[in-house]
């Protein structure tokens, strides 16, 4: 559910994975691997993931609808 919702809000907002790993000073790849679903961010990296994109913890894990 993570990556759909990650791979949605980015969309929405046309934030590029280039754009997304640059300001957040991450790798490339790992945004990758949390795009495709093949892992999921840490905890403190969902806060930061939440507070960058305006969305909630909620939103982007699944539980919610609401961002």
């Amino acid at each position: 559910m993570f990556a759909e919702r990650l791979r949605k809000t980015l969309s929405d907002l046309s934030i590029s994975r280039y754009k997304l790993a640059k300001d957040l000073n991450i790798s490339q790849q790992t945004v990758a691997n949390w795009y495709h679903g093949e892992n999921e961010p840490k905890a403190t990296q969902i806060a930061i993931l939440c507070n960058y994109l305006d969305v909630s913890a909620d939103y982007l894990l699944g539980i919610s609808d609401e961002y």
